[in-house]
């Protein structure tokens, strides 16, 4: 049974950063990508970051670019999230996610966490 559990989520205020994390189990990760998507109130869910073991290659969104960073631990089957200068806007429940392929198609990710949420004061 594949089982995708994040952490890290909490209130910070903008500027500040938080990591989050997402550990994974009851799936060979190495041959999936992952991803963080998130939503916020009101608002649809939208792709964030994108990473794949092989090779270690990722995508973001040009809303997080240059702020997050996607990164993983083979060994421990964990996949993080750094974000650094958070934004009010970037308030939302976090999800990651594992895909068959690299790709920040959401209907393309088979499993789903739980979701974090993550508050940005101003």
């Amino acid at each position: 049974q594949v089982q995708l559990v994040e952490s890290g989520g909490g209130l910070v205020q903008a500027g500040g950063s938080l990591r989050l994390s997402c550990a994974a189990s009851g799936r060979t990760f190495s041959r999936y990508a992952m991803g963080w998507f998130r939503q916020a109130p009101g608002k649809e869910r939208e792709f964030v970051a994108a990473f794949i073991w092989a090779g270690s290659s990722t995508y973001y969104s040009d809303s997080v670019k240059g702020r997050f960073t996607i990164s993983g631990d083979n060994a421990k089957n964990t996949v993080y999230l750094q974000m650094n200068s958070l934004k009010p806007e970037d308030t939302a429940v976090y999800y990651c996610a594992s895909a068959g392929r690299f790709t920040s198609a959401e209907r393309e990710y088979d499993y789903w966490g739980q979701g974090t949420q993550v508050t940005v004061s101003s």
